[in-house]
């Protein structure tokens, strides 16, 4: 278990953690599940961005932008670069090979910066409500960890890999069925539990939407990459923040 909290923590945080000593099936499947606890700081941070910038009263599309920034930052905007390079391959061609060596590039075509733009867009357009109340702050970090749940889903046993190399390659097929369910679940119930019904119409809905990536990247690459992992977290926090305002933004002043 050391060893995964190691993995996951060095993964997708900034936070200087000893190496694992070795990066097994197992370790790396326990990783993917361990996500959201391991980005706890990244949440927090995201919280008290809100909390400092309510006090501040400062606008609060800017707050949720400095959030959304500061998210980036913490986790080496790893997500996002793969987010970028997966709409790009699929928007590149519809030739397997040559979809997957546009996302091997590395750099940033028309696509990828449109997408990018327009989910990052729409993460902070919701977050900027959020942040405006201490409940709504505390809401919106939990949602960052929440959306690393969905790293188990690209990660089940069954979802082939694209490719046999790169980051994502030591992930492919580590995780099971029923470990991704029970995160997921309990990731569902404290949304109900902190956001009412719309936080479980925010759990399904960022279900479907990586479900939908899943589907699109199996029938298009072949299989996921480490992109693809990336692409699923941002997209499943956007969907999150949407599904959450549903109901309107969690109440509870800042104090």
């Amino acid at each position: 278990m050391p060893d995964s909290w190691r993995l996951a923590l060095g993964t997708l945080t900034v936070l200087r953690v000893p190496p694992p000593r070795a990066v097994t099936p197992v370790v790396a499947g326990r990783a993917m599940l361990l996500a959201p606890l391991a980005v706890l700081p990244l949440g927090l941070v995201v919280a008290v961005v809100g909390l400092v910038g309510a006090r501040l009263e400062l606008p609060p599309l800017v707050v949720a932008l400095l959030a959304v920034g500061a998210l980036a930052a913490g986790s080496r905007a790893l997500h996002w670069d793969g987010l970028s390079d997966v709409v790009d391959g699929l928007t590149a061609s519809y030739d397997p090979a040559r979809s997957l060596e546009v996302m091997k590039s590395g750099t940033s075509g028309p696509a990828g910066v449109v997408a990018t733009v327009v989910v990052l867009g729409v993460q902070a357009a919701a977050l900027a409500p959020l942040l405006t109340t201490a409940r709504g702050a505390l809401v919106a970090g939990l949602l960052v960890c929440v959306s690393r749940a969905a790293l188990g889903w690209c990660c089940l046993r069954g979802v082939p890999g694209a490719r046999p190399d790169g980051l994502g390659a030591a992930y492919v097929g580590t995780v099971g069925p029923l470990p991704a369910a029970a995160v997921w679940l309990v990731a569902a119930l404290l949304l109900t539990l902190t956001a009412g019904w719309s936080g479980l119409l925010a759990a399904v809905l960022a279900a479907l939407v990586v479900a939908a990536l899943l589907h699109r990247v199996v029938r298009r690459l072949g299989g996921v990459t480490g992109d693809v992992l990336g692409a699923a977290v941002e997209l499943s926090l956007a969907a999150l923040l949407v599904g959450v305002l549903v109901g309107g933004p969690p109440s509870g002043g800042v104090g």
